[in-house]
């Protein structure tokens, strides 16, 4: 039987992720229950699920109190119900790394709580055979983290690590296209310290991960999860001939030109052709595709003598998360000045180990039957 109970909340209220990710199927916030001769409470959810939260504690704990809040990871949407559950509990020892304890001090002005400070290799014994053994994960992607291992049940306690969007149940034959956009958009900046994790996490003998977001994950989709975590801390492509064609054209001129760009690429060979049109999809779609091809082609008005703003905000999102390891083409767009190319060569000069393929195709206005003969160029030299 196992020691270990759920305790987490949908959310398919939510809309918008941290101010900023579209959540059409909503977000899930994990916390967990351990039992031993004493009971430990793992992380607490965001302040919009807080009273449900406490109910579902509430049956678990059928009577008893529990005797330790153990908090990986400080970010509001984990530790958000942190006062509502020292309120009702407030003899619980807080179990946490010495940055958590003060962020979570910042966060919650005149809180009142006994604490023990937790580094690398800390060990909490709960009796009857349940501990948990602790490993910093710093800037995974805050610096506070701590991640926790289960020895009894082979259980990982991963805080942010192997998240997803979406509520707990929906469609999980897509985990990797929602814990992708996750990844990337969240820590996608932190892969070496996710990777330094990874090596520590090598050493445990894991059979289940329980992150703060998403399904638990044990078996087979353990494997995959692993597997895609390792490819992605290191900024290596999944698909890595497949092409993405992304585009800001303001009055449809240079769509025009990137989606004749996209049927090109088909015929020239490419493995897989992705189109999308960033002023119509969201960044956070867009940087993840970026990511899981090897392969981009980025189309873009000149705009005010400079580069028309949703490729720019797509670009610049990419650069601060440490985008790496990939070949673009650039196609830009101008009537009288064309500066595109320019700007957004500049922006891709300052990420890592990336390759501009000649030619850059410039556009005046609208695409030319003279022009065909740029992208196929454009097209077999990105292919090659």
């Amino acid at each position: 039987m196992s020691r270990i109970k759920y305790l987490g909340c949908d959310d398919a209220d939510i809309d918008i992720f941290e101010s900023q990710y579209p959540v059409p199927e909503g977000v899930c916030y994990n916390s967990y229950l351990l039992e031993g001769e004493r009971l430990a409470v793992l992380d607490t959810v965001d302040p919009r699920r807080s009273e449900e939260w406490l109910d579902k504690l509430k049956l678990a704990l059928n009577g008893r109190k529990p005797d330790y809040l153990v908090v990986h990871h400080m970010e509001p949407d984990h530790s958000g119900s942190i006062r509502k559950f020292m309120d009702k509990y407030p003899k619980t020892i807080i179990a946490c790394s010495a940055m958590a304890q003060k962020y979570m001090l910042q966060f919650n002005e005149g809180l009142k709580a006994e604490f023990e400070i937790l580094q690398e290799g800390s060990h909490l014994d709960f009796g009857g055979g349940v501990t948990l053994d602790f490993v910093t994960a710093p800037m995974v992607h805050w610096p506070e983290v701590m991640m926790s291992y289960y020895a009894g049940e082979k259980t990982l306690f991963a805080a942010d690590g192997f998240g997803k969007f979406g509520v707990y149940d929906a469609e999980p034959e897509n985990w990797v296209r929602d814990a992708r956009r996750y990844y990337f958009n969240i820590c996608g900046k932190y892969g070496a310290n996710v990777a330094a994790v990874l090596k520590k996490a090598s050493g445990l003998d894991i059979a289940r991960i329980c992150p703060l977001h998403g399904p638990v994950l044990d078996g087979e989709k353990m494997a995959a999860a692993l597997g895609y975590y390792t490819k992605w801390s290191a900024y290596e492509p999944e698909a890595p001939d497949a092409v993405l064609v992304a585009y800001a054209s303001i009055h449809g001129n240079t769509g025009r030109a990137a989606r004749r760009m996209a049927e090109i690429l088909k015929k020239k060979g490419a493995s897989e052709v992705v189109t999308i049109d960033l002023s119509r999809t969201d960044v956070s779609y867009a940087v993840s595709e970026a990511f899981r091809v090897g392969k981009v082609v980025v189309a873009a008005a000149t705009y005010d003598a400079g580069l028309f703003p949703p490729m720019h905000n797509f670009l610049y999102k990419l650069s601060i998360k440490g985008y790496q390891k990939r070949r673009f083409g650039l196609i830009e767009n101008g009537t009288w000045a064309p500066a595109a190319a320019k700007i957004m060569r500049g922006q891709l000069e300052g990420m890592k180990n990336i390759e501009i393929v000649e030619p850059v195709v410039t556009l005046r206005s609208a695409m030319q039957k003279a022009d065909e003969e740029k992208l196929i160029a454009l097209a077999e030299a990105i292919v090659k």
